[in-house]
């Protein structure tokens, strides 16, 4: 295929609103660079590769984008599938061009042979950081995806299928989010086809088979429609409004319905010049025909977080029911292209990332949210969770007191509102007010709900319930991190007073650094001084090891140890304590290889607070301090003992849970144990009362950090009075 053959649909869209020479010129530079590089390359068509890059531009123009991002798009594929570098586009289109060529580069949401759910997730996380870090990658990003729908056919069935799974999961969400409808809809039609073909064509042949007589009828009404307004003498437009086929099947399975009570397959748009045309276009409407009731909806004064707005009514006219759609042009423009409706280019404003971020932020508060999200000690998978689910799913529109917006998920509570505003509104928040009435936080927000939080500065801050009240989330991983830091917290301080308790005893005085700290530490996870108390504090690092450390001093030898003990009369026991092996990641200062086992009465397991006492024949037994059995122990037996680094190791411990005495409780608190890294090897059950049980189970377990989360989980479970760990 000739250059100039193949450049012509896409100057022809260019000149439709850019005039600027330099502007083309950039734009030719990109395309010519682009045509070359790909040159001999063919897609799964057999067609020139260069075709994709195009038509990916020809999509992007049609939403008049910036020049930046036309050359983007035509260079998208070029740093993965041929010999460019970063800093020969860079050199040649400018930093902004070649940062989104990368960034694009990056996602590699087009490898999917052989590839993973992990990995997808991993490509999912790529890709939500590079929207907030430019939007219009992920403008690039629809375009091409779009392309390669258009193309599917082409490859095999078990990519068609990924690919169609992941467009109608992730992408054709995120273009809803942005208003694109008509790509979003191509995306769902394309993506649906593939994935359940005979609904597909099944809905595709009724609509057909529906058409004609349906066409007559919106024909019928548009003429009425015209008539009144003409005689209003309202300017106006009318056209027909098409829904897609996915849409007619999602709405068939979520509120259970055949295809002949799908309403809104009769449907017109009328357009009018302004906001106060269209609330005079809807009287003159409801003057003539008779509206359903509770179908109204104003968009207008409530506009969708995804900046749609238009007034939608239901009504009826000649035994049928036909919705109706007003708005104005620009409107119209929006809920078609979305935000980039409001950057579509100006030559005489120009366009930078810095104002098309800031143009978007204001329209779109998810994306400021997103933003912000990022830049938030956030992990990676928490953004994407947050994204995915909080993001894309939500459909639940709430007001603050001053009449902002907030979209949340459904089953969102006022704590989950709360988080979304701020994370410190969330932490200091004891109640709530909705629609001027005290409500629990547990209460499930409905659309058009007025929120207002009531704080306190002495409130003190989340817990584990919160947990069980809060949906989305991003509220979970706030409370998560609260609790987090109130653990640590203690734990720090648990840590430093026995530190500092070390350093009295042998008369030292220490002031230590981060780096000092991670220089000797590091290989145990430690990386500033509060990591240091914060691994003494939960048992894994002793405090006299981290002084021996720190002081290159051994002052725990094994002569010294052996002579603390030397009370013990049986000599035999002496000599076997100077011999005997650990394999229970217990260390026993100064003794090499020394027997030392677990007590069974008081089960301890990795973090717990540890004494260890010396046996007479059989060792050292190490029991948790607050078991009773070692108050009743000769003092000159108990040594310190202390955790080991190792993390693969498993323990047994004791739970006592009393229930009330309903169906599957046992298979719930079962699961609860199970679903949080829990082993269950022994359960047992009986009844105590009419209405109570009580359930003795015995877990393994990786440290007692996975023993506080299973424990949580439990205290969650319905009928659960109380639940305690016990010896034997």
């Amino acid at each position: 295929m000739l250059r100039d053959e193949t450049y012509q649909p896409l100057r022809e869209s260019l000149s439709a609103y850019l005039s600027r020479p330099e502007h083309l010129d950039f734009i030719r530079k990109a395309f010519d660079f682009a045509y070359d590089k790909h040159g001999g390359q063919l897609r799964k068509s057999g067609e020139p590769y260069i075709i994709h890059p195009v038509q990916v531009a020809l999509t992007l123009a049609d939403f008049r984008v910036d020049p930046t991002t036309i050359a983007a798009g035509l260079l998208h594929d070029i740093l993965e599938d041929t010999d460019t570098r970063y800093d020969e586009v860079k050199s040649l289109f400018g930093e902004e061009v070649a940062d989104i060529v990368e960034g694009l580069t990056k996602l590699h949401l087009l490898q999917y042979e052989g590839s993973k759910a992990s990995e997808q997730v991993r490509n999912h996380q790529k890709m939500v950081l590079a929207m907030a870090k430019d939007i219009r990658v992920i403008f690039v990003k629809l375009a091409d995806r779009l392309n390669n729908m258009r193309t599917l056919s082409h490859l095999d069935r078990e990519r068609q299928v990924r690919i169609s799974r992941e467009t109608l999961d992730i992408f054709a969400p995120i273009a809803h989010r942005l208003g694109m409808y008509r790509l979003k809809a191509e995306l769902e039609d394309i993506a649906f086809k593939y994935l359940f073909s005979e609904e597909y064509q099944e809905i595709a042949r009724l609509i057909k088979d529906k058409k004609g007589s349906r066409e007559a009828d919106v024909n019928m009404m548009q003429a009425e429609l015209e008539e009144l307004l003409t005689e209003e003498k309202l300017p106006f437009t009318i056209n027909g409004r098409i829904k897609n086929i996915y849409s007619v099947y999602r709405k068939m399975q979520l509120k259970g319905l055949e295809f002949e009570e799908i309403n809104d397959l009769l449907a017109l748009r009328i357009i009018v010049d302004t906001i106060s045309d269209c609330y005079r276009a809807i009287g003159i409407v409801h003057s003539k025909f008779v509206p359903v009731p509770g179908r109204f909806k104003d968009y207008i004064a409530m506009p969708k977080p995804n900046m749609y707005q238009s007034l939608h009514t239901t009504v009826i006219y000649h035994g049928k029911i036909f919705e109706i759609q007003i708005r104005t042009r620009e409107m119209d423009e929006i809920a078609e292209k979305g935000v980039a409706a409001h950057w579509a280019y100006k030559e005489t404003q120009g366009s930078t990332r810095k104002n098309i971020e800031d143009i978007v932020s204001s329209k779109l508060r998810w994306y400021s949210e997103l933003i912000r999200y990022t830049e938030e000690p956030n992990t990676d998978e928490e953004i994407l969770s947050i994204f995915t689910d909080d993001i894309l799913n939500a459909n639940v529109y709430v007001f603050t007191p001053k009449g902002d917006i907030i979209d949340l998920s459904a089953g969102a509570t006022p704590l989950d509102f709360a988080f979304r505003i701020h994370t410190n509104l969330g932490e200091k928040t004891v109640g709530a007010i909705v629609n001027g009435k005290i409500v629990p936080l547990e209460y499930t927000l409905k659309t058009g709900d007025v929120v207002e939080i009531k704080t306190s500065q002495n409130a003190v801050g989340p817990n584990d319930n919160w947990l069980k009240i809060a949906k989305t989330s991003n509220a979970r991983s706030k409370i998560k991190n609260f609790l987090n830091r109130q653990r640590r917290d203690y734990l720090v301080e648990k840590g430093k007073a026995e530190f500092e308790k070390e350093l009295t005893a042998r008369h030292l005085k220490m002031d230590l650094s981060d780096e000092q700290c991670e220089k000797i530490f590091q290989t145990k996870g430690v990386h500033s001084v509060d990591d240091l108390y914060f691994e003494i504090g939960k048992n894994i690092l002793s405090p006299i090891t981290a002084v021996n450390s720190l002081t290159g001093k051994e002052e725990m030898t094994e002569e010294a140890l052996i002579e603390s003990i030397n009370k013990i009369p049986d000599q035999k026991q002496k000599a076997r304590l100077r011999t005997l092996h650990s394999d229970i990641n217990v260390i026993v200062e100064g003794l090499t290889n020394p027997s030392v086992k677990l007590a069974k009465c008081c089960t301890p397991v990795l973090g717990d607070d540890i004494v260890g006492f010396v046996t007479k024949g059989t060792g050292i037994a190490v029991h948790r301090r607050e078991c009773k059995n070692v108050h009743a122990f000769e003092t000159e037996r108990l040594i310190e003992v202390y955790w080991g680094t190792s993390a693969t190791r498993r323990y047994e411990t004791n739970l006592r849970i009393t229930v009330t005495n309903r169906d599957n409780i046992l298979a719930d608190i079962i699961n609860a144990a199970t679903n949080n890294k829990g082993k269950v090897n022994q359960v047992s059950a009986q009844v105590t009362h009419v209405t109570d049980a009580l359930i003795k189970m015995r877990l393994e377990i990786g440290n007692l950090l996975e023993l506080d989360q299973i424990i949580n989980t439990i205290q969650r479970v319905k009928g659960v009075f109380s639940i305690e760990r016990v010896c034997k």
